[in-house]
């Protein structure tokens, strides 16, 4: 970040925080999860606040969380289970700081400081998707595979930025039952049929995210562009490729 861009984004932290109380970055990377964390939330009440994954809600519904989190925090900072209107319940724990040390980088440049603590908002099981991670342990990469490229090398012979659409089905963790390649770096994969997922119930989220949450997609690595595979629900159905049906559509 050159000098005049950093400038102006402490500017916009600073008047968000003397306006709001807070500032929140969402954070969209390449090959890890969304997140979203405060910056000044910790000059209330001594800790900030990150929302890691949850793709299930759209950015403006992870500020609505955020936002309303916060200020009900700064009214009772031992508050630790939330309702956030039409969004659910979420609860609120202490995050270990092999995880602040990777997402909280720009509250750290803003203090100058890497001492600062965190709590990760997790919402109820019935919001809860593969991408949310447990950040009260350690970081590690067996536990949390959809987040062990923080620290790790791309390990799959795609492109880095590749991305799917997906349904939430398959982000609560159904089993993926049809994958079509589109481009090099552009896929779907769905849980049940794809013709089926609406708008409203669609995703697009980095590659590895699904990749990482179920070893057995690794065989649609191979597909060329153009190509899809199709498989049952039931565990350990083997993949078959997609023929062309009499009209052209596959099937």
């Amino acid at each position: 970040m050159d000098r005049s861009h950093r400038e102006q984004t402490i500017n916009a932290i600073q008047q968000n925080i003397a306006r709001n109380g807070h500032h929140v970055y969402v954070v969209a990377s390449e090959d890890t999860p969304r997140f979203a964390y405060t910056i000044g939330v910790s000059e209330s009440i001594g800790i900030e606040l990150i929302l890691a994954g949850a793709i299930f809600y759209m950015k403006d519904e992870i500020l609505q969380i955020i936002n309303n989190i916060a200020a009900e925090l700064k009214t009772n900072h031992n508050q630790r289970v939330f309702e956030v209107a039409g969004l659910g319940s979420f609860t609120v724990r202490k995050v270990h700081d092999s995880w602040t040390g990777e997402l909280l980088l720009g509250a750290f440049d803003y203090y100058h400081k890497r001492d600062i603590l965190a709590l990760q908002i997790v919402p109820d099981d019935a919001h809860r998707t593969v991408d949310v991670p447990d950040m009260s342990v350690q970081w590690n990469a067996s536990t949390e595979p959809v987040w062990r490229w923080l620290k790790e090398p791309w390990s799959f012979p795609v492109p880095k930025g590749s991305t799917t659409a997906t349904n939430l089905a398959a982000l609560r963790g159904q089993r993926i039952t049809e994958v079509m390649r589109w481009e090099a770096d552009e896929w779907e994969m769905f849980a049940g049929a794809g013709p089926d997922v609406t708008k409203d119930d669609m995703r697009v989220v980095p590659l590895g995210t699904l990749m990482a949450a179920d070893e057995s997609l690794i065989p649609v690595m191979d597909l060329s562009k153009g190509e899809g595979l199709w498989r049952d629900p039931d565990l350990g159905s083997e993949w078959h490729p997609w023929n062309k049906g009499q009209h052209g559509t596959v099937q």
